[in-house]
């Protein structure tokens, strides 16, 4: 294993690294698969992406042109034989699976979905793997929610328990036992089922940054209200949450996979991304952070949401491992992901088009998670 910094990946170590690797990255329409696939292309990776079309409009794998960056392949993880097929055709070294229904209102709405996507399309991908020879290094990543949350002041260690009172939370619980009964039943060196490859899970708490346009989800909310110059609803505003700029847990992401690869079964196991304590903000300063960045006459106002939907009022993750075995660690803090944020949103409000916003996403990379900064990829503008 080559060792690492704590915090900031060194760039051009990184690089050596990623050059040429062959990641076959699922998801990678969506808001957190967009911006891992402009951050492989920038390091040299050969990626083959998976996924549906993104789920909304606008969104950043359209707004930067983002087809471009891999060979893009439009397909349903829930299509068994079909995702196996593009996988194996691709000959992949390493495979990174961030294909989800990732919003928990929506799980209410659709529950069978959630689980068939969430659940069903992990074994699927999991199964496919099975069937390449190639792939050395498994990532696959779940979510913060995928604990059963009692709502105390302590941080969620890896070995807590796990489990959901919602549906998507209970189908993010289900995929880490999934991954762990794949990881051990057939890639594991005490499995005579398969051959061993490393399998290893990550878990992440609420992100955000530019490009997201879901549903339901606090800063998006926020844009398309302060758009309108409309106040900006919460329903939860003392809730505490983990958050951190998509760039974090995508750090940790590359650097797991990176670790299973060179360090193999030593790393075949689930790791929390989370943010420091000195880091945790609730909800309301959050969107007041985000306000004031915003600017003009962009507020936040409190509404009560239905009971039944209501979300966790803490929850927090112990990151420990991560930093001790990976060498990640928290980048840049949340008011810096937040003005990055603000900058992004409002480029693509006043009409920068793709090759702009392809330019700032980069420089963003650089200037909020590596270290040092390529001189080429430091000027905002550059395409």
């Amino acid at each position: 294993m080559t060792e690492r910094a704590v915090g900031r990946p060194n760039f051009q170590v990184e690089q050596e690294f990623w050059a040429g690797k062959r990641v076959f990255l699922t998801g990678h329409t969506g808001f957190k698969g967009s911006w891992m696939l402009h951050w492989l292309h920038m390091l040299g990776a050969v990626t083959r992406g998976y996924a549906l079309a993104p789920g909304t409009e606008p969104s950043m794998f359209g707004l930067t042109a983002a087809s471009a960056l891999c060979d893009h392949i439009v397909g349903d993880i829930r299509d068994a034989e079909r995702l196996r097929a593009a996988l194996v055709a691709f000959q992949p070294d390493i495979v990174i699976h961030a294909a989800a229904q990732p919003l928990v209102r929506r799980s209410y709405r659709e529950p069978v979905d959630t689980f068939s996507s969430n659940v069903m399309g992990t074994i699927n991908l999991l199964e496919a793997c099975r069937s390449s020879d190639s792939v050395a290094s498994i990532v696959v990543v779940t979510s913060d929610k995928c604990y059963a949350n009692a709502e105390w002041p302590f941080a969620y260690r890896e070995n807590d328990s796990l489990g959901g009172k919602d549906p998507y939370s209970a189908s993010k619980a289900c995929t880490e036992i999934v991954t762990r009964a794949w990881r051990e039943s057939f890639f594991s060196a005490n499995s005579p089922l398969s051959r061993q490859v490393p399998v290893a899970s990550a878990r992440a708490g609420n992100v955000f940054g530019g490009g997201d346009y879901s549903e339901d989800r606090l800063i998006p909310d926020g844009v398309r209200a302060f758009m309108k110059n409309e106040p900006l609803v919460i329903r939860s505003p003392d809730a505490v949450r983990p958050w951190q700029h998509c760039l974090e847990p995508i750090a940790g992401y590359l650097r797991l996979a990176r670790a299973c690869y060179e360090g193999g079964a030593a790393y075949a196991q689930s790791y929390n991304f989370g943010p420091a304590s000195e880091q945790l903000l609730t909800v309301g300063e959050i969107a007041t952070a985000f306000a004031e960045r915003w600017g003009g006459c962009a507020a936040w106002t409190h509404e009560a949401g239905e009971p039944h939907l209501k979300e966790a009022g803490v929850l927090l993750l112990d990151s420990g491992l991560a930093q001790r075995s990976l060498g990640w660690g928290q980048a840049s803090d949340v008011f810096a992901g937040l003005d990055a944020t603000a900058a992004w949103y409002r480029a693509a409000a006043e009409g920068a088009g793709p090759p702009e916003l392809a330019a700032l996403t980069r420089t963003q990379i650089v200037d909020l998670a590596c270290a040092p900064a390529p001189a080429e990829l430091s000027q905002p503008g550059r395409g």
